[in-house]
């Protein structure tokens, strides 16, 4: 691990979240990931995904958008992995705390999103214009975040697995609607979870090149910074 993790305590309303912050010593941005449906912040592909992030140098946030009393309502219900406006509320006010918390305020924002948290994620960017500069959906629905797709500004990348057909077409008709920079990427032979042999280095690895190319900044002649 490049730097150092720490627990942390998001509150969002009247909940407070718990999250894992990864802390290069030299970050150049922040992911922050929403887990999809059934899952929580210690998924071990989300966690996967973040270390080669961190060895980037940047930043991740993985937190919980359900408390656990919620969880435990969702495992019975299956509802509220679905409920994407409760989600991307959730996911502006972890977004707000990433801004104001004093060791990565400065740092450009991304989202890593899974399933349904990839349509949180979208919805979210929608609020956090000024902020989020990159998103990218792993195995996701982004189909859910419905007419705020038009209204995405952030670059987007879409990654499904070549095998996973249904989502694969949802993923496409999601992309179509998408105003901004964008790109799909199928990885050959994965299915949903992305549990072949070799695929979730794909993701991570698509993954660390967009948020590199999106978020982080170099020094422009002059000294001023600039998106590299």
């Amino acid at each position: 691990m490049n730097g150092e993790e720490r627990l942390v305590h998001v509150t969002a309303g009247s909940v407070t979240l718990e999250g894992n912050l990864s802390l290069p010593k030299r970050a150049r941005g922040g992911v922050l990931f929403a887990h999809g449906s059934g899952s929580s912040r210690h998924s071990p592909r989300n966690r996967y995904v973040a270390r080669p992030l961190n060895e980037a140098n940047l930043a991740t946030l993985l937190v919980d958008l359900l408390t656990t009393n919620e969880e435990a309502i969702d495992l019975e219900t299956a509802h509220l992995r679905f409920d994407i406006g409760l989600l991307a509320e959730r996911l502006v006010r972890a977004t707000d705390w990433l801004t104001q918390y004093p060791d990565t305020e400065s740092l450009r924002v991304g989202y890593f999103g899974a399933s349904t948290g990839a349509a949180a994620a979208l919805v979210a960017a929608t609020e956090c214009l000024k902020v989020v500069g990159a998103v990218v959906s792993r195995g996701g629905r982004p189909d859910l975040a419905g007419p705020a797709l038009a209204r995405v500004h952030a670059p987007t990348l879409l990654i499904v697995g070549g095998d996973d057909v249904s989502v694969i077409e949802l993923n496409r008709k999601a992309f179509a609607q998408l105003r901004c920079e964008k790109r799909l990427a199928i990885v050959p032979g994965a299915t949903h979870l992305f549990e072949e042999p070799g695929a979730l280095d794909q993701v991570a690895q698509l993954a660390r090149e967009w948020f590199e190319t999106h978020l982080t900044l170099t020094e422009a002649p002059g000294g001023a910074a600039r998106t590299q």
